[in-house]
């Protein structure tokens, strides 16, 4: 029990608690998991934003020559076959695409924007909207999978199955009858 400035007790605070209340320090214990999920979503949202802006900032402009460029910067013979398949793909995006794709990347953004800051302040509407997003996403990525298998699809169907069923083990312990975290 905390003391008043009286010097009587004030029930249910100690002096330590109202102390670090009255200089704005917090001895909250963040979860872990949550928070490296949520530090991994604001990382996916600073990527959309820029892969949004990347897109929006090629639309007037020529994708081949920019691709042509970065060829020669990175040293990439700009007559082979890789540079050839490239210009080929560039050619068919037309700037009513880019602009589609830069909504469509910013909205993404947005939505890990959303997620991760939740969940980096626990909030428990986060972690619902994660495990809502993440499992909306499973069947694109089997049928991802199934088309053409690779190590990169594998491991990120295998991250979002680890960050699902974290956050569902998660949501189950802090439900009434499941095992309480203080």
């Amino acid at each position: 029990m905390g003391e008043t400035s009286s010097g009587t007790q004030e029930p249910g605070v100690d002096s330590d608690e109202k102390a670090g209340a009255a200089r704005g320090i917090f001895a909250r214990h963040h979860d872990a998991g949550l928070l490296a999920i949520g530090l991994f979503k604001l990382v996916e949202a600073v990527f959309f934003l820029l892969v949004g802006a990347g897109a929006l900032h090629f639309v007037h402009r020529d994708l081949g020559d920019a691709a042509l460029r970065l060829a020669v910067r990175l040293r990439v013979d700009p007559e082979g076959r890789l540079v050839g398949f490239l210009l080929d793909q560039l050619g068919a995006i037309t700037a009513h695409r880019l602009r589609e794709i830069g909504a469509a990347t910013f909205f993404y953004a947005a939505l890990r924007m959303t997620e991760g800051v939740g969940l980096v302040l626990e909030k428990v509407w986060a972690e619902y909207l994660t495990v809502g997003v993440t499992a909306s996403f499973l069947p694109w990525e089997i049928y991802e999978i199934a088309r053409d298998v690779d190590g990169f699809r594998v491991g990120l169907f295998v991250i979002n199955l680890a960050v699902l069923a974290y956050l569902l083990w998660w949501l189950q312990r802090k439900k009434p009858g499941g095992v309480r975290v203080e």
